[in-house]
């Protein structure tokens, strides 16, 4: 069986445990790809805050948007788990490559920041920023669309800023 290190994506925990076992688990692999992977969450709605603009090295650095976290769905993604609007919270365009893109929340209360990459994988946090605050980190960030959501943990909105950085926040 293959050990999961790293950063993974939401199909990457199936295949560590289905290494080696594909006829096992191919129910389980047929069941996945049939299922949407967050109902809750349109990606064809309008962003609610808008569409930020970004290439590699752009100043300021954070850039930054205040909105309102949370909403009436809740979603659980690589088990990761929040309260989210069913429109995207805030677009990203982004251009160029970094070596890494940092998108983090703050808020004071517990945040959680599910993000649909332009490959169309999701990554998602709770308080890897700390402090009930999430931080998504992409290594080798392609250009494309980035649809973020900022939802709260356990229900409920929040006042909260999104931050976009290429440099490590922590």
């Amino acid at each position: 069986m293959l050990a999961c290190e790293g950063e993974i994506s939401i199909f990457e925990p199936l295949h560590c445990l289905c290494a080696g076992r594909l006829p096992e688990c191919a129910a389980a692999v047929a069941l996945l790809l049939a299922a949407p992977l967050a109902q809750a969450q349109d990606l064809s709605q309008d962003p609610l805050y808008g569409t930020v603009t970004l290439r590699a090295g752009f100043m300021p650095d954070p850039n930054t948007t205040p909105l309102t976290a949370g909403g009436g769905s809740e979603v659980t993604i690589s088990g990761c788990t929040g309260t989210v609007a069913e429109a995207p919270d805030l677009n990203l365009n982004w251009t160029g490559r970094s070596s890494t893109l940092y998108i983090f929340a703050t808020s004071g209360s517990d945040t959680t920041l599910p993000v649909n990459l332009p490959d169309g994988d999701w990554r998602c946090d709770d308080d890897s920023y700390g402090d009930g605050d999430p931080l998504v980190i992409i290594r080798n960030a392609p250009s494309g669309l980035y649809n973020i959501w900022a939802g709260t943990y356990g229900g409920g909105t929040a006042a909260a800023n999104v931050m976009i950085s290429e440099i490590d926040p922590r």
